[in-house]
């Protein structure tokens, strides 16, 4: 790449977030009444990560025409790798040989997050 490239990068990249999260990829296999039978714990326990700052996200991946297939993807607040995996073991889904996982640091760059609050109503729109 050509020094005035490099020095472009550097000035596109320079304030951006360089947050650390990690991806935890979720692959599935189990039939639906096996994941219906463990999915209140599953999302009791993701709801506890929420409710303590360790989830940023989470949820179901599905085929291109919306039907899900089994796997997961979720975004996890964490120190390490070690301890995201340590974090994705936990989760019932696992704990019952429903999903395995694969963990990936992911550093965030660019990007937004919209929120509307209403003080009349007290409602929350995320955009």
């Amino acid at each position: 790449m050509s020094g005035s490239g490099e020095q472009r990068i550097r000035e596109l990249t320079a304030r951006m977030l360089r947050k650390k999260l990690y991806v935890v990829l979720s692959k599935g296999g189990a039939t639906p009444d096996q994941i219906g039978a463990t999915l209140p714990q599953h999302l009791e326990y993701m709801i506890g990560l929420e409710k303590t700052g360790v989830l940023f996200a989470s949820g179901p991946l599905t085929a291109a025409q919306g039907q899900p297939v089994g796997d997961g993807l979720t975004i996890l607040r964490a120190a390490n790798a070690d301890e995201a995996r340590a974090i994705a073991s936990a989760d019932p889904f696992v704990t019952n040989k429903l999903r395995t996982f694969e963990v990936r640091e992911w550093t965030v760059m660019e990007g937004s997050l919209g929120l509307k609050v209403n003080f009349s109503d007290q409602s929350l729109e995320i955009a």
